[in-house]
């Protein structure tokens, strides 16, 4: 009967503290193995001084188009708390929500708590086509 109910005990503590455990110490998320991405949308439906998201590999990327028309590409994940940026038409910058952390369109970090700019994605136009390539 002692081994029944330390056994049923050990399993409960096993149960409750499992979770517990995972939640504080999630398991390391595998590296994006894509390397180039050909963006869902044409330059034609990036106009000057506007940005978007897009997928690259399992995290967010982020598309911008400068007033002269240059298109950039960055990581769209915060380097303060990994948030999802996004396109401030309003401000003509890309911002981040979680902490108001601001950054140009050259991905450098301008205002808020930040440490570093975005990290840059190489960018290519064939045609109407955006391909976004992670630098090496």
């Amino acid at each position: 009967m002692d081994w029944v109910l330390g056994s049923s005990l050990v399993g409960f503590v096993v149960a409750v503290f499992y979770p517990v455990v995972r939640y504080i110490f999630p398991p390391a998320s595998a590296e994006s193995v894509v390397n180039t991405v050909t963006l869902p949308f044409p330059v034609s439906e990036l106009p000057s001084g506007s940005g978007r998201i897009f997928r690259f590999g399992d995290r967010p990327g982020i598309a911008v188009r400068t007033a002269s028309g240059e298109v950039r590409a960055f990581s769209a994940r915060c380097t303060h708390l990994d948030c999802t940026v996004q396109f401030r038409d309003d401000l003509g910058l890309i911002w981040c929500a979680c902490h108001n952390g601001q950054f140009d369109l050259s991905g450098r970090n301008i205002a808020g708590p930040p440490p570093r700019p975005l990290d840059a994605y190489d960018v290519r136009l064939r045609g109407d086509q955006i391909i976004v390539t992670r630098p090496s």
